[in-house]
């Protein structure tokens, strides 16, 4: 079976033998200007290029497990989680943030589920930090209605950033809510005037 790196370097011989692409790579060298801070989660099933059709240089990404962002405390140590959203907002300027959720996400369903994380303790930790204790309780895999509220409560959470809020403020920036099924590589997005996912 071809490993990992293997695949990795063969890749990136065939980009380098298309003069097409070494000069679209060449560019980025330059300097990036990405469209949107993407929040996903880890979950290797979860390719925001893939789900996006984004090009290298067109999302910034904040992944972490449960696609959580830290809620905003003044005065307290930066995580990396804050300077990310920081760099962002105010440096890269995008005009787009979405937290994209997924369906069978193992952090949402461990969190629900009360799952024994005691063999992972950073991992037990970092969820009672950064996941609701109010989502709701849901026994099918894909653990749906809680990924959706999760995802909500993220972007709450994200208006408590004064760099997003300023930019909401002004209308430079807008929020999006996702949930990625990946069973069947559909999304839906998050409707306000609704409270509903939508299918996008």
């Amino acid at each position: 079976m071809e490993t990992f790196i293997t695949h990795a370097r063969g890749l990136t011989a065939r980009i380098a033998d298309r003069r097409e692409e070494r000069e679209r790579f060449g560019r980025l060298a330059e300097g990036q200007s990405p469209l949107a801070l993407f929040i996903t989660c880890s979950d290797s099933r979860v390719v925001p290029s893939l789900i996006t059709g984004a090009r290298p240089g067109e999302l910034f990404e904040l992944r972490t497990a449960g696609n959580a962002v830290p809620a905003y405390q003044e005065g307290m140590p930066a995580s990396g989680e804050t300077a990310t959203i920081e760099y962002a907002m105010r440096v890269l300027e995008v005009a787009d943030i979405v937290v994209c959720g997924h369906s069978h996400c193992g952090a949402v369903s461990a969190k629900t589920r009360g799952a024994d994380l005691d063999g992972v303790p950073a991992v037990r930790d970092w969820l009672a930090q950064q996941l609701s204790d109010g989502l709701p309780k849901d026994e099918g895999p894909t653990v749906e209605a809680a990924v959706q509220q999760h995802v909500s409560e993220q972007l709450e959470r994200l208006r408590g950033y004064p760099c997003v809020r300023e930019r909401l403020e002004s209308g430079e920036v807008k929020l999006h809510g996702w949930f990625y099924e990946v069973h069947t590589g559909m999304v839906s997005a998050h409707s306000p005037a609704t409270d509903s996912f939508l299918p996008l």
